[in-house]
Order: structure tokens, then sequence, then C-alpha cells
């Protein structure tokens, strides 16, 4: 199992990395999804704007974009990519540290990844719930 952490022409303080994969590699544990390779790409609006528009023909800024890229559902080879920009005015807009910011993003591909969904109402209360559970374990691990 391999987790990165790839910055792609952005800066990015991600601190405790170690510590992140192992809480990572354990958040899929206890979903009940297995775990071969995991590659997280922090980049700018810009980059991600244009992977949203040419692999999910979507034209608009967003978080994050997730890819599950194995072909065995129960084992997961996924790629993350991550606007550090997104992230950063998110964490302006709901009044939080942009550390807090990230790793909710973090968790939150991470889960997409384990099965949970955010297209419905009910689908988004429960992945708010899961990345809030996982935020908590996280930060109050240390």
């Amino acid at each position: 199992m391999a987790i990165q952490f790839t910055a792609h022409e952005v800066k990015v303080n991600l601190k405790e990395k170690r510590k992140l994969k192992a809480f990572l590699a354990d958040l899929f544990s206890k979903e009940g999804q297995g775990l071969k390779d995991l590659h997280y790409v922090f980049c700018s609006d810009a980059y991600l704007l244009e992977i949203n528009k040419q692999f999910l023909q979507h034209d608009t800024y967003t978080d994050i974009v997730t890819f599950e890229m194995g072909e065995d559902p129960a084992v997961t080879e996924g790629e993350i990519y991550i606007s550090v920009d997104r992230v950063q005015e998110n964490a302006e807009k709901f009044q939080v540290s942009i550390n807090q910011e990230l790793h909710r993003v973090i968790f939150h591909g991470a889960l997409h990844l384990c099965g949970f969904k955010d297209k419905s109402k009910a689908d988004s209360i429960l992945m708010r719930k899961m990345e809030d559970k996982y935020l908590t374990k996280y930060f109050g691990s240390n």
C-alpha cells in the first residue's frame, strides 16, 4: 500500500505526513475499503479547472476531484486532486484554519473512495458528518 502527496506548481504546508498516511490507511480500514494506492495532488484552481473540464465536463471551479483508477471495487487505487486556492478561500469563508480545511478536503476525497456520496442533500449531510468525525479523531489524536 502506498499513499503519496505531491504539490503541482503550488506550495502546500502539509505537516506530519507520516501520521496522516497512517490515519488515512486506518480510515479506509474502518470503512471496510481496501487500499492499494492513493495519490493526492495539490494544485491551483486553474489546473483543477482543466481536469474538471477534461474528465468530468464540468466548467466550474471546485476544491476537489476524486478518481478511482482501479478495477476492483473492493480495493482503492485512487487519485485525488485538491485546489489549494479553493481550500484557502473556503477556510476564510467558513472561518476555519487553512490546516483544518485542508484536512477536511483530504478526508472528503478518501470518503468518496470509500463509497460516500454528496450529490443529494441527505448524502451531503452524511458526508459532512463523516468529515467531522474524522477531523475530530485526527486532531484529537495528537
